[in-house]
C-alpha cells in the first residue's frame, strides 16, 4: 500500500539538544523484550550492556531512578561532544586506527575526562557527586512520560543517527542544508550554501522558523535565511497562535531555549523542562484544526557524549559540495544514534520505523523534497532515506495517546540568574556580526559583544538587534 505523504500539509520539526537514543528511550520496550505492540523489533537496551572504566572494569548500563538526587539532571556533568572526544567514545582512541570500526566502548573513559574539564572550568551545573559511571544511566518511560508516550503512541525510529560524529552546529547545518561545508566543530561562524528554506521559497512554498523566547539561531546560518522576510520567523508563542488558527506553513522548524534555565535538554539542563516543551508542541498541534494533515518530527541534533550501544554505520554519502573536512574527516560515517519520534494521526500506534537506507537529519530534507518537489541540496540528502513510509493509515486516528498524561514538573529557574550558555553566546556573536545600517544609511562597524552576564541579557540583545535587522530589510525592500 502506498504511503500517505500526499495527505500531509504541514511538517513540523522540533530539534532538541545532545541526547542519545539509549539515554532517553533505550528502555522504551524493555518490559516486552524490546518488541513493539506491532511485533516489530526495537534496538533498545537489555540492561546488560557495559563500558569499561579506565581500569578496564565493566560498568553496566542502569535505569535512572526517580529517587536519585537529581534524576532530571543526569548524567550530572556536560559530556564531551566534540569530534575528537567522539572518536574516543566510539573507537576508544583518537584518532582512530586506520580501518577501525566503532565499538562504542569509550563513553565512561571519555566522561571521566569531561567531568575533570567541567570542574576545572568551574561549571556550576556540574553535580558535586557525579562519577564516570553516571554516563551509563538511561531514563525509563515512567520518568519521560511525554516523549515515551508519543514514541509508543505513534512511531519511534531506532536507526536515526546524527549526520556528523561531532557537536551541535555541524549537525544542525546538515539538518537544514545537507552539509556543514566541511566543518566538524561549533567554531564555524556561518555558512555560505543554500538551505531547505531557500529551496522551499524557490518553489513558492511557505516555511517558518521559531525560536523559543529569542529570535531563532537558524536564521543567522545561511544567506537565504538571513535575507528572508521577517514573516518567516517568530517565537514559540507565535507558533502556538498559528497552530491554533490552522495557519502554519508547510514546513515549520522549532528551536528550544538555549539557556541553562531553558528546555533544550542539553546536559546538564533540566530534562523535565524539555518534556514540558514536547508536550506543549504536541498539544498545540493536536488541538489545532490542521492536526489530521500534520506530521510532527521530534529529534535531537546529536548525542552530546551520552551513551549509546549501537555503533554508527560507515556508509554515509559525503555531501560532494567541494568542501574539505576539518581534522581529516571525510563525512563517510554517521554519528551516534539520537532519539527520533514521528507523530501523526496517519501513523499506527506502536510503530518502529526503519527505512531501506540509513536515516539521518537529511531524511527530513528528503521527505520535504518528495512532498513539495524541492530541489536537492547535496549528494547526502539526495541519497537519504525518506520518512514517508511511516504514514500508513488512510484515515486519521482520533485517539490521543497522551490523554490524561502530564509532563513532569520542571524547575523554575530565572534566565536572569544563569550565565549565558555556549550556544547563547554563539547566537549573540552571529547577531552582533550582522551588517546593520543606521538611520543615515551607513553601515555600523561590527564591534565586540557588549557585556552579557545572564541569559536574559543575551535574549534582550538578540531580539533588539534582530528587530533592527528586520527594519533594515524593510527599508531596503522599500527603497
Amino acid at each position: 500500500m502506498a504511503n500517505q505523504l500526499n495527505q500531509i500539509q504541514h511538517i513540523v520539526q522540533l530539534m532538541l539538544e545532545n541526547r542519545s537514543l539509549d539515554q532517553m528511550l533505550g528502555f522504551l520496550y524493555a518490559d516486552s523484550g524490546n518488541v513493539s505492540p506491532q511485533g516489530s523489533p526495537f534496538a533498545g537496551l537489555t540492561g546488560k550492556e557495559t563500558n569499561p572504566d579506565d581500569t578496564g572494569q565493566p560498568v553496566t548500563v542502569f535505569q535512572i531512578q526517580p529517587t536519585a538526587p537529581h534524576p532530571y539532571e543526569m548524567p550530572g556533568a556536560d559530556p564531551a561532544e566534540g569530534f575528537q572526544n567522539m572518536n574516543l567514545q566510539l573507537f576508544s582512541a583518537n584518532p582512530p586506527p586506520a580501518g577501525a570500526t566503532p565499538t562504542n566502548q569509550g563513553f565512561v573513559v571519555s566522561f571521566k575526562g569531561a567531568i575533570a574539564s567541567d570542574r576545572a572550568k568551574g561549571y556550576k551545573d556540574t553535580s558535586p557527586d557525579v562519577t564516570p559511571p553516571d554516563i551509563m544511566g538511561s531514563y525509563t518511560p515512567a520518568l519521560l512520560p511525554i516523549l515515551s508516550g508519543l514514541a509508543k503512541g505513534f512511531a519511534v525510529c531506532d536507526v536515526w543517527h546524527s549526520s556528523v560524529p561531532s557537536e551541535t552546529i555541524p549537525n544542525r547545518a546538515f539538518a537544514a542544508a545537507g552539509t556543514s561545508q566541511g566543518h566538524v566543530s561549533n567554531s564555524v561562524k556561518s555558512f555560505t550554501c543554500p538551505s531547505i528554506y531557500g529551496r522551499l521559497s524557490d518553489k513558492g512554498v511557505d516555511w517558518a522558523i521559531y525560536g523559543y523566547s529569542a529570535a531563532p539561531l537558524t536564521r543567522t546560518d545561511f544567506p537565504d535565511t538571513k535575507s528572508a522576510n521577517a514573516s518567516h520567523f517568530g517565537l514559540f508563542t507565535d507558533f502556538q497562535k498559528r497552530a491554533a488558527a490552522g495557519t502554519l506553513p508547510p514546513y515549520t522548524f522549532l528551536e528550544p531555549s538555549w539557556s541553562a534555565a531553558g528546555n533544550s535538554q542539553h546536559p546538564n539542563y533540566d530534562v523535565a523542562a524539555g518534556e514540558v516543551l514536547i508536550h506543549d508542541v504536541y498539544t498545540a498541534l493536536r488541538n489545532g484544526p490542521a492536526w489530521a494533515s500534520t506530521l510532527l518530527i521530534i529529534t535531537y541534533d546529536e548525542a552530546g557524549g551520552t551513551y549509546d550501544h549501537v555503533p554508527p554505520p560507515a556508509n554515509a554519502t559525503p555531501p560532494g559540495d567541494g568542501t574539505v573536512g576539518e581534522l581529516g574527516f571525510d563525512f563517510t560515517r554517521f554519528g551516534v544514534r539520537i532519539p527520533a519520534v514521528l507523530v501523526s494521526p496517519l501513523i499506527a500506534a506502536g510503530a518502529v520505523y526503519r527505512a531501506a537506507g540509513p536515516i539521518d537529519h537529511t531524511s527530513v530534507l528528503k521527505t520535504i523534497q518528495e512532498r513539495w518537489g524541492t530541489a536537492t541540496l547535496t549528494a547526502r540528502d539526495a541519497a537519504a532515506a525518506s520518512l514517508a513510509d511511516v504514514l500508513t493509515l488512510t484515515q486519521p486516528r482520533t485517539d490521543d495517546p497522551l490523554q490524561g498524561v502530564a509532563p513532569p514538573a520542571a524547575k523554575v529557574i530565572s534566565p536572569g540568574d544563569t550565565a549565558p550558555s555556549p550556544l547563547e553566546l554563539i547566537h549573540a556573536e552571529r547577531v552582533a556580526a550582522l551588517p546593520i545600517r543606521n538611520v543615515h544609511g551607513m553601515y555600523e562597524e561590527a564591534s565586540p559583544l557588549p557585556p552579557l552576564h545572564t541569559s536574559a541579557e543575551v535574549t534582550g540583545f538578540i531580539n533588539t538587534r534582530m528587530a533592527a535587522w528586520d527594519a533594515q530589510l524593510e527599508r531596503l525592500k522599500g527603497g
